[in-house]
């Protein structure tokens, strides 16, 4: 799984794209663009990866995901099954955050589309949105250039007011992303996000890094503000949240399915992590 950067350029002498996209399952590419991402799921399940976040989705998901911010969509295993029927279905729209030009988010009018934009560096994820929204969205690549522009501007206006959102990737990633053209952290985090819930250590990383074990734990360390292996259990406590609110597993199979080895551990770390234990968490989020 290499990090890839796409070319989301307009092939249509547009100031931003809209696509609708429907596959067997999504492209199974790690990858960034300079352009901002608005994607809205309509079909389809599987993991979400945004930079150092890892969660799933499911269909009716609306996501914003900032500049140059790697990202993927793996679907479930069972789109790729040889007699699959499964479709995983799409909406994205790409634009720069200067598509109207360089001045355009300057004015006072538009500053909260600006804050918007600046959340969206770390990937926004948004719940209960307004179902004309959705369908603002839906219908947007139906429109004209000059209705299109403006539906987007009302789009991105209404998100940037919507108070119900979670950010999806740290700061420390951002920033580690950002400052360092180390192809080693690349690599790093291709492989934490492809093996995540499987036995890893530092050591098996520090080989990928190309240094020895204490020198990669210290540059780790100095990036991140956090040992590796903190933030990589940080990664599968986060993973295993958002197993436990989709109650679709207990918490055994949960602890297993994060790439833990045994319950101890698992409520230990979780209780570190999220400052409750397993069962707490679940009650918080069941309660309604």
């Amino acid at each position: 799984m290499k990090l890839h950067l796409l070319n989301r350029a307009s092939l249509q002498n547009s100031s931003f794209t809209v696509t609708q996209n429907s596959y067997s399952h999504f492209l199974k590419i790690w990858h960034y663009h300079p352009e901002l991402e608005l994607v809205y799921i309509a079909k389809s399940t599987g993991t979400r990866f945004i930079g150092d976040g890892i969660e799933k989705f499911s269909e009716g998901d609306l996501v914003l995901i900032g500049k140059n911010l790697p990202h993927m969509w793996l679907n479930d295993e069972v789109y790729f099954e040889p007699d699959s029927d499964l479709v995983s279905e799409a909406i994205a729209i790409h634009f720069k955050e200067d598509f109207l030009g360089l001045e355009f988010l300057d004015a006072i009018e538009m500053k909260p589309i600006l804050q918007l934009i600046k959340r969206a560096a770390q990937g926004i994820k948004f719940s209960n949105i307004d179902l004309k929204v959705i369908e603002k969205i839906k219908k947007l690549h139906t429109l004209e250039p000059f209705e299109k522009t403006i539906k987007l501007i009302e789009i991105l206006y209404k998100l940037a007011n919507h108070e119900e959102y979670q950010l999806l990737s740290s700061p420390g990633f951002l920033n580690s992303f950002n400052k360092t053209d180390n192809k080693g952290l690349d690599e790093i985090y291709e492989f934490v996000f492809k093996n995540f819930n499987q036995p890893i250590g530092s050591k098996d990383v520090a080989e990928i890094a190309k240094m020895n074990p204490s020198a990669f734990s210290r540059f780790f360390k100095r990036i991140h503000r956090k040992t590796f292996t903190r933030y990589l259990n940080e990664i599968r406590i986060g993973y295993a949240c958002k197993l436990l609110i989709e109650n679709k597993n207990n918490i055994t199979p949960v602890c297993y399915e994060s790439g833990f080895n045994n319950i101890s551990n698992f409520n230990r770390h979780f209780k570190s992590i999220t400052g409750m234990s397993p069962s707490d968490y679940i009650k918080l989020h069941t309660q309604n």
